[in-house]
């Protein structure tokens, strides 16, 4: 256990290692903010079952799925249940954004320590604005029937 540890921590040696490490910082932190994005919009799922039975009278009937299976349930008996989902979904996701707050320093060591700064493709960064500007994607809406 103590050699794979020590492998994974040793300083790279060449531009190859260096580059592999870093990349697999970016990696490892677009993981985390997929993952992030991801517990989000269950979190925003569960708020919408909360809000929408909340104010039903507890004693109706509503369905939950479970492990793939649909169960039959009253409100009283499935919202606790959601309420008490949506914490635990919050609580990952600020542990989640604990760990990319860890990641981003590590990043920014390991950027320092290496000297690297990424390099913007040809004419990217002097002048950002103009290539927006023409390059902008908007959304066609035909004629409202209403």
């Amino acid at each position: 256990m103590a050699g794979i540890s020590g492998s994974e921590n040793r300083e790279p040696i060449n531009e190859q290692e260096v580059a592999a490490k870093y990349g697999s910082i970016r990696t490892e932190m677009n993981n985390i903010y997929s993952k992030i994005t991801e517990l989000e919009m269950e979190a925003s799922e569960h708020s919408l079952v909360i809000n929408a039975i909340q104010p039903l009278d507890p004693a109706r009937r509503c369905y939950r799925m479970i492990g793939g299976v649909l169960v039959e349930r009253t409100i009283k008996e499935v919202l606790p249940a959601v309420q008490q989902n949506k914490e635990g979904i919050e609580v990952v996701i600020a542990r989640l954004n604990e760990a990319l707050e860890r990641k981003k320093k590590e990043l920014t060591d390991f950027e320092s320590k290496y000297k690297i700064r990424i390099r913007k493709n040809d004419g990217e960064s002097v002048d950002d604005n103009s290539k927006k500007e023409g390059s902008a994607q908007g959304v066609l809406v035909g004629p409202a029937n209403a």
